[in-house]
């Protein structure tokens, strides 16, 4: 695997997800693959999650990690070919990745959306400069639209938590047998992605994701609720059923990822990045959970309390948000195992 952005990157999701629960129960079984491999983490916006699993990741394979935080330690970085490089950005991006590629065997960069150009930023085009102009293998740390590690441990943690549990410690054994028991018997976990109130206006990375590897699943019933104008890019948004009442959409189900993000600008460009709606009756509360069945809490965090969510449904047996969190390591262990193998 030389690049990782999207779900199907991964080739079979099965296969991914066997891997996934192998390296939670020995995460050193191959430290050998990383030995005198050096890992480097750029990091173009704010990072704790992401950059501690993604570092933790790459220690258990036995790799060298070298983490750069541009702008904060290093040269402004210009990333617009043709600009008279007048202003206070010193070095170019076509000259910083190649050197950087110089240094290291695997790359991942974490590089937000501006939320100004709807066109630009759906084209990725810092990661696709990564891609180009390193010769290294990429994965994508978040990027403009897609947040892939972060997806990936949202779908370990469901099927860890599917059937079994709340408590549960690990994907062992018994984890993984009432899941496919569950399956046997035909029911799909009911997954609820919604949007909640936020002060700030976000990116739509994680619901992206979330939504495209919710699909990319199969066995997963997954529904999205938002306000209307809010509609996801239909590429991720799949098969899923919309629906705009959000009571309805909690009904029943099983998993709530809640998430903010701003306007998607899918029915009127010129929303693009902009807060739209301020509806705080979209935080998701004990009356919310209520409708749900006896439905587990979702979020990749950072979290506004009481915004977001309330507090006593974070910090409800129900919440997941630790171990979603601690899955982060697991998936990046996967994506770096399936890089280095291909060195």
């Amino acid at each position: 695997m030389h690049t990782f952005i999207n779900v199907e990157d991964l080739g079979p999701l099965d296969k991914a997800m066997a891997e996934a629960f192998e390296i939670k129960n020995d995460r050193f079984k191959y430290q050998h693959l990383g030995k005198n491999k050096t890992l480097m983490m750029i990091f173009f916006n704010n990072s704790l999650r992401t950059r501690l699993s993604t570092q933790k990741a790459a220690m258990n394979l036995g790799m060298n990690v070298i983490v750069l935080d541009v702008n904060a330690g290093a040269w402004k970085l210009e990333t617009e070919r043709g600009v008279i490089m007048d202003g206070d950005k010193s070095e170019h991006l076509l000259e910083a990745i190649p050197v950087m590629g110089c240094y290291c065997d695997i790359i991942g960069v974490r590089s937000f959306a501006g939320l100004t150009d709807r066109e630009y930023d759906y084209a990725e085009t810092v990661l696709h400069q990564f891609i180009k102009y390193s010769g290294k293998p990429v994965f994508a740390m978040e990027t403009a639209t897609v947040h892939p590690l972060q997806a990936f441990a949202d779908l370990i943690t469901i099927e860890e938590y599917w059937k079994t549990p709340t408590n549960s410690p690990c994907l062992g054994g018994e984890s993984v047998a009432a899941l496919k028991q569950g399956r046997l018997e035909g029911s799909r976990p009911k997954v609820v992605l919604t949007w909640a109130p936020h002060c700030r206006a976000l990116p739509q990375a994680v619901p992206n994701s979330f939504a495209e590897w919710m699909n990319a699943a199969e066995d997963v019933d997954l529904v999205i609720t938002h306000p209307k104008g809010y509609e996801l890019d239909p590429k991720f948004v799949g098969n899923a059923r919309v629906e705009y009442d959000q009571k309805k959409a909690f009904e029943g189900a099983d998993f709530i990822y809640a998430k903010n993000w701003s306007n998607p600008g899918v029915t009127n460009p010129a929303d693009y990045g902009k807060i739209t709606c301020e509806d705080r009756s979209w935080t998701v509360d004990t009356e919310h959970m209520s409708w749900t069945n006896n439905g587990k809490f979702m979020h990749c965090l950072p979290v506004r309390r009481n915004l977001i969510v309330t507090d006593d449904v974070i910090e409800s047996p129900n919440s997941l948000v630790i171990p979603e969190a601690a899955n982060r390591e697991i998936s990046c262990s996967v994506v770096l195992k399936r890089m280095l193998e291909t060195l």
